[in-house]
């Protein structure tokens, strides 16, 4: 019959990428899913995506019987756990891809670099190459902090709504980690506008007392990401800082080329 056709069709047309349609669109509403905070209603996916109701009713009902997507009992939809496993992977492969640019930084810095992701309200260490001196910063890969006390974490939010960033420090509370940790909103929010106008963020003795880091985004990268530098603050000086931020903000942009690189091939 004329309709089963063209439903069947419609499951299977090819996209403008020479993909499959239903698949892009699926993984879209995922994305739309995750930057709405992980749950939504399906009048709020069709009003961002422009898609048709009952189109985005058979995604989401596919995406649920897979695991990715869970219905709660409110009727919205939410990110399900079968994505967890899906992101851990993907964020170790991440770390494995930057090691070479860490490996960089640290041939060129010498000191330790780190790459950390943000991962719902925390930092995320994903991967780190250490320095060779003796003296030098060790941060365990898959370790968590807060935000408002790392150099990575003020890269991350510098270009996050005021609102947002407002929002997050009131549900992770604002701890001091040292006696310079930054503990007010106001503070913090003034720290960013200093990030966005640097194009670098530092976090100095704010961690850990004797230790300074250096760190700048990963521009577009997949998601958001940031390298980062630390060391002793008897090395990472102010001068220190003058040369070692260019070979930071360099290595991040080449990440990010490689990063789209990969995306790339992996369409192809």
């Amino acid at each position: 019959m004329p309709t089963s056709s063209a439903s069947t069709t419609d499951a299977a047309k090819p996209a403008a990428s020479g993909g499959v349609q239903s698949l892009e669109r699926a993984f879209d509403l995922l994305e739309r899913m995750a930057d709405a905070g992980g749950e939504v209603g399906l009048s709020e996916l069709s009003a961002s995506s422009g898609l048709p109701l009952p189109t985005i009713h058979r995604l989401m009902r596919t995406l649920v019987a897979c695991g990715y997507v869970r219905q709660q009992p409110n009727r919205r939809y939410a990110l399900g756990p079968r994505l967890i496993r899906l992101g851990e992977s993907a964020s170790r492969l991440l770390g494995t891809w930057a090691r070479p640019y860490l490996a960089r930084l640290v041939e060129e810095t010498g000191e330790t670099a780190n790459m950390a992701l943000l991962d719902g309200d925390e930092i995320v260490y994903v991967a780190q190459v250490p320095s060779k001196h003796s003296m030098r910063m060790f941060t365990e890969v898959g370790r968590r902090v807060l935000p408002h006390s790392t150099g990575v974490g003020k890269a991350l939010l510098a270009h996050t709504p005021a609102d947002e960033v407002r929002a997050l420090l009131a549900r992770t509370g604002m701890p001091a980690a040292t006696e310079k940790t930054i503990t007010t909103p106001e503070g913090f929010l003034d720290a960013l506008v200093a990030v966005r106008e640097a194009g670098y963020a530092v976090d100095d003795n704010e961690q850990e007392i004797g230790v300074r880091c250096l760190a700048v985004s990963v521009p577009d990268s997949p998601t958001a990401a940031a390298v980062s530098i630390s060391g002793p603050a008897g090395r990472v000086t102010e001068a220190a800082t003058e040369k070692i931020v260019p070979i930071l903000q360099e290595v991040a942009r080449d990440l990010s080329a490689a990063l789209a690189n990969t995306a790339g091939n992996g369409q192809g």
